[in-house]
């Protein structure tokens, strides 16, 4: 969601202005999982199939994988509300259809809460599935510290309690977040008192008790050790949390690294670092919760309620309201507009991967699949795969079967096949990298200049600083000639933050490579095996 310039518009001249075309009316081609029809059904019980009856979608709000977020004006009482529209042509697989199937049914599931967004209305016709729930128009998390002149622990305290009594409704409900970050909160509204709340469900899933996932999902930076090793519960909303919590305090994360791979190996060891600034002024009562929160056994990890019951947030008004300092705010300034660089040239990169990239994965799919299973086995992937030109040893195709093998039968459905697919057409080339890059380039130097990234950066946000745009440069510049050479930008893009608001099925197949190159290096069985 996010801001939006349009002005309130009264009810009467709304109604006036009713015949703007639904967006979505001329993106309905066929998609593989409605066998090429546009009559696929999503949703189990939308409000109704006509969103213009009762909403009038206004500008852009955001954009995201699958669908763009939308100002939406309820045509009858005027109220201004936020629509995300999922076009059917993007949902490729079951999987997708899934995914946005259960994101509705969370979102209907969840009781009203003061920091959870509110579903409003469902509507599906045939060319899209629209979402609409309460317009949150007050800006990210990162971005309100940021402003203020103030920033305590106090103030992070209050945010840490927000986002815990979020986690513990989620579980009480049965429901595991997996996506808990900064930018899956927003403030309501602008005003100082504005209640902050979860926007995001789209990686949610119902759980039982004792009930075990092994689905690699989320962002990198927030993933639990355990999600790593395929083998997890609730407990990893309480670890996201907790980086959250450390992230709030000192700016950075604290697992690091300069790859996904690194970022992942950081994650396994666990070791969190409290020596630098501010980590000396800071509270005991703070990092012991810290602590205690990204503790790497999930069965000593804190619940929800015993985070809500530390000393540190149980009477926030001890927690000290001394400043942390302009370096810790200078530090959230950067991340959080650095991750805004990175959506800039992702919502670039998920055009071209929507329309170019999956194409010809179904046609592949159905020439391997030479006994019309609807599954490929491991000999056919290896005959399919020389067929195609890959040439890949056949112990490596093992193990991207292994991977991709979610339900372990030995075989791939279509869905996991899309995932080893565009893993294989990722690593033969960067094409759309390229693309991405040449977005930023606009004079065609082949270098991103200092102005071409000002001018990226405040057509995004509301104009940054000179010293933020320069962190930026100086981050990414490795080799410290004042420009952004495509090596450098690749590096950026491939780095550990993240990647983009993935969907279950491309976060799993990124996520298996990683977690292969661990395997390899010895780094996963080591941390099972408790070295």
């Amino acid at each position: 969601m996010g801001n939006c310039c349009a002005a309130p518009a009264r009810s009467s001249d709304i109604k006036k202005k009713r015949s703007k075309p639904n967006p979505f009316t001329l993106d309905c081609g066929g998609n593989p999982a409605s066998g090429g029809s546009n009559k696929l059904v999503v949703l189990k019980d939308p409000t109704g199939n006509d969103i213009n009856a009762r909403y009038d979608l206004g500008c852009e709000l955001g954009r995201g994988e699958f669908g763009v977020t939308y100002l939406c004006t309820d045509v009858e009482t005027g109220e201004k509300l936020a629509c995300k529209s999922i076009s059917k042509k993007k949902l490729r697989t079951a999987v997708d259809v899934e995914d946005v199937r259960r994101e509705v049914e969370i979102m209907k599931h969840m009781p009203k809460h003061p920091s959870i967004v509110t579903l409003k209305d469902t509507y599906e016709d045939d060319s899209a599935v629209h979402i609409v729930m309460e317009l949150c128009e007050g800006g990210e998390l990162f971005d309100r510290i940021v402003a203020r002149g103030h920033y305590t622990e106090r103030a992070a305290a209050h945010v840490l309690r927000t986002i815990v009594e979020v986690v513990q409704m989620c579980h009480l409900q049965g429901v595991m977040h997996r996506d808990l970050k900064p930018e899956n909160f927003l403030f309501a509204n602008k005003k100082e008192t504005s209640p902050l709340k979860a926007i995001d469900f789209g990686l949610s899933v119902f759980f039982k008790p004792g009930e075990r996932f092994n689905e690699i999902v989320g962002s990198p930076y927030y993933m639990a050790p355990e999600v790593l090793k395929r083998n997890y519960g609730p407990e990893v909303d309480i670890w996201s949390a907790g980086v959250i919590l450390y992230i709030l305090l000192c700016g950075v994360p604290p697992f690091w690294a300069e790859t996904e791979q690194g970022v992942a190996q950081a994650i396994i060891r666990s070791v969190i670092d409290f020596k630098r600034d501010p980590w000396p002024k800071v509270s005991n009562n703070a990092k012991d919760l810290v602590k205690k929160m990204l503790d790497p056994d999930p069965s000593r990890r804190l619940s929800a309620q015993q985070v809500l019951e530390h000393p540190w947030l149980n009477d926030i008004k001890t927690a000290p309201n001394v400043s942390l300092g302009e370096t810790v705010k200078a530090r959230l300034k950067q991340f959080s507009v650095m991750n805004k660089l990175k959506k800039r040239a992702l919502r670039v990169v998920a055009e071209y991967l929507s329309v170019e990239e999956v194409a010809g994965i179904k046609e592949a799919f159905d020439v391997m699949d030479t006994e019309k299973r609807g599954k490929v086995n491991l000999e056919e992937l290896k005959t399919g795969l020389k067929n195609l030109g890959h040439q890949i040893p056949d112990t490596d195709i093992q193990i991207l079967m292994d991977a991709a093998d979610v339900d372990g039968d030995g075989s791939l459905n279509y869905g996991e096949f899309v995932a080893v697919s565009v893993h294989l057409r990722k690593m033969a080339n960067d094409e759309h990298l390229h693309k991405a890059f040449a977005f930023f380039d606009r004079n065609g130097s082949g270098y991103i200049e200092i102005d071409e990234l000002r001018d990226a950066l405040n057509d995004e946000d509301d104009a940054n600083t000179e010293e933020v745009i320069n962190a930026i440069m100086h981050d990414v510049d490795t080799d410290k000639d004042g420009r952004i050479s495509y090596e450098e930008f690749v590096t950026m893009m491939k780095a550990g933050t993240d990647w983009r608001k993935a969907s279950r099925q491309y976060s799993r197949e990124r996520f298996n490579s990683l977690s292969l190159k661990l395997i390899r290096d010895g780094s996963l069985q080591l941390a099972a095996e408790g070295r």
